[in-house]
């Protein structure tokens, strides 16, 4: 029997750890061939030899990179914008640079990625792009205010680009996860002056008691990268723990 992806290309920025690294794992293992890219060298090494996976190293606010890279391959049948960060503090907290960097990381990198992209999803008229948002775009999250805004305007983007496109078989979605167990998260708490109190407060403001888990998020990025989904376009996914109830 085939599986969900097979026969499809998907392309994956910050493929090596947290939501990226188990979407790309997931791609994979349900047939297609998946180029994960990201920033870091030494970490994208975990995919040498896993079958249906090409790592590259990519910096995805270098649009000429992003270019070369897109260049270099066959067109894709999926993008999966995953890369950003997330930025601690309010607005008089935050420097004009610290805005910069957040824009330029967290939406302007889907902006440069998808045009890449787009050229070969219309020559087949075909294509599924994915983009990560966050539940801080529908709720306002305390210390949050330029990842808020930046995710915000991801979904923006994706509404944009999927009602210019419905038309030529291109279909633009987006996930917006609730706080998940990652790498990130790890280093955020840990960054707090009393680790244990900040994780228990992580938790705290999720109604189900608990994270989610990277997988989690795979799980509808495969849905939404799959033809089960061929009449979805221009939604966000809130995959949330039940934040936004």
């Amino acid at each position: 029997m085939n599986k969900r992806l097979s026969g499809k290309r998907a392309l994956v920025t910050a493929a090596a750890q947290g939501i990226g690294e188990a979407t790309t794992r997931a791609f994979a293992a349900e047939g297609a061939t998946v180029i994960a890219t990201d920033i870091n060298a030494e970490t994208l090494a975990k995919f040498e030899n896993v079958e249906g996976i090409q790592a590259s190293v990519l910096d995805v606010t270098d649009q000429a990179a992003i270019s070369a890279l897109v260049d270099s391959h066959d067109p894709f049948d999926i993008l999966f914008n995953c890369a950003g960060f997330v930025h601690h503090g309010s607005v008089l907290d935050c420097t004009n640079e610290e805005w910069d960097m957040a824009f330029d990381l967290n939406v302007k990198s889907m902006f440069s990625m998808s045009k890449a992209v787009l050229p070969g999803m219309l020559e087949r008229q075909s294509g599924s792009i994915i983009n990560i948002s966050s539940i801080a775009a529908h709720k306002g999250l305390l210390n949050r205010f330029a990842y808020g805004a930046t995710k915000a305007a991801v979904v923006g983007l994706t509404r944009s680009i999927a009602m210019d496109y419905v038309a030529n078989g291109i279909r633009c979605n987006a996930i917006a996860p609730g706080t998940v167990q990652s790498p990130s998260l790890e280093s955020r708490i840990a960054a707090f002056d009393d680790p244990v109190a900040a994780r228990k407060q992580f938790i705290a403001r999720q109604p189900m008691g608990r994270v989610g888990t990277a997988e989690e998020i795979a799980h509808m990025a495969v849905y939404l990268a799959s033809d089960e989904s061929i009449f979805t376009t221009g939604t966000v996914m809130k995959i949330d723990g039940g934040m936004t109830i």
